[in-house]
């Protein structure tokens, strides 16, 4: 007989780390482990979802998130759609609404959308009867990043909980940066929002960041983890910061300022990155840092995630 505190996994959509438990947390990162070591095995196939049928539908242009979530899905059996939405009808006036009745009545298992338009993800999610995955939705939420990258986290550190993290640079027009934040703080993280004054967004004391700084070096100081975020200028409309050249001679990662973190700390990016700007050749390319392995993880991630959605599983709090 199953035990009262064994609990499916409930949720028919991931719009969001908002909403999940930390046990739900920890169960996608247990799951998607398993699928790390498969994925290094020469065969890498399975059939869980033989017969059905994934639409990833990406309203804005990415390389490692479609490419991963391509490869999850095959891997997993399932038929696999990428949506051209530069080619669609929604280039010729279709509304949201439209295209989600349009591929409801395709009966798809699953969509995965990517969206310039923060909640779009929610609106199409409430029109559709299968799974929904938000694959970035404006700059509201992106939460198999922040999964891919706790897993890549717990994997070099053994836990999350306890650790100090630094999430620097645009932190305003990051959906990475909230899904983060919501998700290590859950895990039991310390989170430091760390940027411009210009690129950090009202508010963001409620993320419940543990301290905001607007300097990086004092911002760095004896952290476990150095996550940078891409300077996001095809979102900026006003001046947010001189030049780029300022911005890496204040804000950029450098040798010298990651001496400020903890020996053995951990350096992220979820890319693309912009080097030299963000972040220096040497450090991105050097032994402390995760960036590649965080690619990997993305795979194992997204697989998790597809299993759970559409299989359900047993998690234990």
């Amino acid at each position: 007989m199953e035990s009262s505190f064994d609990l499916s996994f409930r949720h028919h959509h991931l719009l969001g780390i908002e909403g999940l438990q930390p046990y739900e947390i920890g169960h996608v990162l247990d799951l998607a482990d398993s699928y790390v070591e498969l994925n290094r095995q020469p065969s890498k196939k399975r059939d869980l979802l033989g017969g059905l049928t994934q639409i990833n539908l990406f309203f804005e242009v990415s390389t490692r998130t479609l490419t991963s979530f391509e490869l999850a899905g095959k891997r997993l059996g399932a038929d696999v759609v990428n949506m051209a939405v530069q080619t669609s009808s929604v280039k010729k006036g279709e509304t949201l609404i439209d295209t989600a009745m349009t591929l409801n009545a395709m009966k798809p298992d699953v969509i995965v959308i990517r969206h310039s338009a923060s909640g779009a993800v929610k609106l199409l999610s409430r029109k559709v009867d299968c799974s929904v995955i938000n694959a970035g939705d404006g700059t509201h939420e992106h939460p198999t990043q922040a999964l891919l990258d706790a897993l890549t986290i717990r994997r070099h550190k053994g836990t999350l909980e306890g650790l100090k993290v630094a999430i620097c640079g645009d932190i305003m027009h990051s959906r990475v940066a909230r899904s983060n934040a919501i998700l290590l703080q859950q895990m039991g993280a310390r989170v430091r929002l760390v940027g411009p004054p210009t690129l950090l967004p009202r508010g963001a004391e409620s993320w419940g960041a543990e301290s905001t700084h607007a300097d990086l070096d004092e911002g760095l100081h004896d952290v476990d983890v150095v996550m940078m975020l891409r300077l996001q200028l095809e979102r900026m409309d006003g001046a947010y910061l001189p030049s780029r050249r300022e911005y890496f001679r204040f804000y950029g990662l450098t040798a010298q300022r990651l001496k400020r973190a903890a020996p053995d700390a951990i350096v992220m990016h979820p890319g693309p990155m912009n080097r030299g700007i963000e972040i220096e050749s040497a450090i991105a390319d050097g032994e402390r840092s995760v960036i590649t392995e965080q690619v990997e993880m993305g795979v194992a991630v997204r697989e998790a995630v597809l299993e759970l959605l559409v299989h359900g599983g047993q998690v234990t709090p």
